[in-house]
C-alpha cells in the first residue's frame, strides 16, 4: 500500500486547508484509514481515523472543526480543517492499517505518506 499526503501550506489562525490522502497498492484490504499530525518534540498524534467497521475518532484538540471523509472510486481520503490554531502546527501523516484494533494508537499502522506540513500562523 502507498499512501500519498499532500495539500498543507501556511495559513492564517482561523482560516482553512483540506489536506488529501491518496491510496495504491491492496487499498482495499485496509480496514482503518486516517490521519495523524507531529509537532516539533511531541510524538505522533491521532488526528481523524475511520474504520471500515463504521467507526469515526478524532484527537480531543480537533473535535468540531475537523472532519475527515472519503471518496472510495478515488482511493482519496480528505481532513477538512476549519478554524486552525498555531497549535495546529505540525507535519499531517495520512496511514493505513488492516487491523482495526488499536486504531487511535499511532503504532498500530504499518503503512504512512511522507507527510505534509501545515503551518498556522498567528
Amino acid at each position: 500500500v502507498q499512501l500519498q499526503a499532500f495539500g498543507g501550506g501556511t495559513v492564517q489562525a482561523g482560516g482553512s486547508l483540506r489536506l488529501n490522502c491518496t491510496a495504491s497498492g491492496k487499498i482495499w484490504d485496509m480496514n482503518v484509514l486516517g490521519w495523524y499530525r507531529q509537532a516539533p518534540g511531541n510524538q505522533r498524534e491521532l488526528v481523524a481515523v475511520f474504520s471500515r467497521g463504521g467507526s469515526t475518532r478524532y484527537g480531543d484538540s480537533v473535535k468540531g472543526r475537523f472532519t475527515i471523509s472519503r471518496d472510495n472510486a478515488a482511493n482519496t481520503v480528505y481532513l477538512q480543517m476549519n478554524s486552525l490554531r498555531p497549535e495546529d502546527t505540525a507535519v499531517y501523516y495520512c496511514a493505513a492499517s488492516v487491523r482495526e484494533l488499536g486504531l487511535t494508537t499511532a503504532t498500530s499502522y504499518p503503512y504512512w505518506g511522507q507527510g505534509t506540513l501545515v503551518t498556522v500562523s498567528s
